[in-house]
């Protein structure tokens, strides 16, 4: 599972001095052509003129260190996202900055449900992959089938009985309960900052990824603002 919202990309006077910056190895200041368009409406937005924009896409086919301007077209965006794929995430440092939204101080204050994780390959109806478990009765013993969907709710109900004993007792031992039963497939929240260098080199490297966030992630890349400056490097063709 993977959400996207609050994207916010260069205004259009942040958008002139990425250009300017640009243009300033080469003085060639005179030959830009870009320029803000404005409705009727009241909105407006930039356009990159095509002199504009072919001399970005010849710089950033050249690798990173002649595509320099990649790197002040900024994105602000918040992401939730599971902690398996925040772990992959974090280890694109460079260029990026990111506010989470905390577990260590603020996993008791909601009741945990079902739709706080990522669940959507959990299954409940999979015989062959059920895990055999033993149940006392006062009968007897009886043997019976857990599912992986048994397994994550039993967690959860583990979860919030931690959580209600927290709550009512203080005692630190039941939020260590919390902190070290929480699934990796738990969703959190993050606001970002990154650029397009960044993504420039994130996406060839995971626009065929095996986890469904990563190729989520790459295809909201496609639909940013001239995306073709971040998706024309090598690596980058369509599989």
């Amino acid at each position: 599972m993977l959400e996207i919202e609050n994207v916010q990309t260069p205004s259009p006077e942040q958008w002139m001095s990425i250009i300017r910056g640009m243009r300033n190895p080469m003085n060639s200041w005179d030959k830009a052509d870009s320029y803000q368009e404005d409705y009727s409406d009241g909105s407006s937005a930039f356009v990159v003129g095509e002199k504009d924009l072919k001399l970005m896409s010849k710089l950033a086919k050249e690798g990173s260190s002649n595509r320099k301007f990649l790197r002040m077209i900024v994105v602000y965006l918040d992401i939730t996202a599971p902690l398996y794929w925040w772990k992959e995430f974090d280890t694109y440092k460079v260029g990026t900055v990111t506010n989470s939204c905390s577990t260590m101080h603020k996993i008791q204050d909601k009741e945990f449900t079902l739709d706080d994780f990522s669940h959507e390959h959990i299954i409940s109806d999979w015989i062959d992959s059920n895990v055999e478990a033993f149940v006392e009765f006062d009968n007897g013993i009886q043997k019976t089938f857990i599912s992986p969907k048994d397994i994550f709710n039993t967690v959860i109900d583990a979860l919030n009985a931690s959580r209600d004993a927290f709550l009512k007792s203080g005692d630190k031992r039941f939020w260590w309960q919390m902190i070290q039963l929480l699934p990796s497939s738990y969703n959190q929240r993050r606001t970002v900052m990154l650029n397009y260098e960044v993504l420039a080199g994130l996406y060839p490297e995971r626009k065929n990824h095996k986890l469904d966030e990563w190729r989520e992630f790459c295809g909201w890349i496609e639909q940013l603002p001239y995306h073709e400056l971040i998706t024309v490097g090598k690596g980058c063709e369509k599989a």
